[in-house]
């Protein structure tokens, strides 16, 4: 088998092939530098091998033929790898920016976040002190009922005090008033004092 492939390849050199360009269409620059033509085999002149293979001469008309057609196929194929290679580099730069849009989006929702925390955390710094000064003033307040209370009653315990000293001095009064009407025998000349 590796014999019949040698044999194949040993024909195909033999044999000379028209140049690529006179069998092509005319291309255009993008297409031409794209496309490299290796250098053909290096023909090793053995007259023994072609003379002995003669005999298949179809087998190059078909390579040329195919090579006919591989020229059209080939510059459908690289129409193809230049399509696919437009289409992945596309491809490729919409993944670039899709990401670079979901990492711009993900800064701004994390700095969003944390603009957030900061304003939160200032408000509530602000609320304690708020309700730091409410708990002095709601003391300072208390404070004063307090004052006001303890003022409320030691005003209350003197007004008691001048009302039991007149009674005091009202009950001396009426029984001195008493003991002299005693002691001249007259009565007194007002007996209630509603009449």
């Amino acid at each position: 088998m590796a014999e019949e492939e040698a044999k194949k390849v040993e024909p195909e050199a033999c044999v000379e092939a028209p140049p690529p360009v006179a069998a092509e269409p005319p291309k255009e620059v993008a297409e031409e530098k794209a496309l490299v033509v290796p250098p053909p085999p290096p023909v090793e002149e053995k007259a023994d091998d072609c003379k002995a293979l003669a005999v298949v001469e179809k087998v190059p008309e078909a390579v040329e033929e195919k090579k006919l057609e591989g020229s059209i196929n080939r510059d459908a194929v690289l129409s193809r790898v230049a399509t696919e290679k437009r289409m992945s580099l596309i491809k490729a730069w919409e993944e670039s920016e899709k990401s670079k849009a979901e990492n711009k989006a993900q800064k701004k929702v994390s700095a969003i976040g944390a603009w957030e925390n900061s304003r939160k955390a200032t408000l509530e710094a602000e609320l304690k002190k708020i309700e730091e000064q409410l708990e002095i003033k709601k003391a300072q307040y208390i404070e004063k009922l307090k004052n006001k209370v303890a003022y409320v009653h030691k005003a209350a315990e003197e007004k008691r005090a001048n009302v039991e000293a007149q009674r005091g001095e009202e009950l001396l009064k009426a029984e001195e008033v008493a003991a002299k009407y005693r002691a001249t025998g007259t009565g007194p000349k007002k007996l209630l004092g509603c009449f």
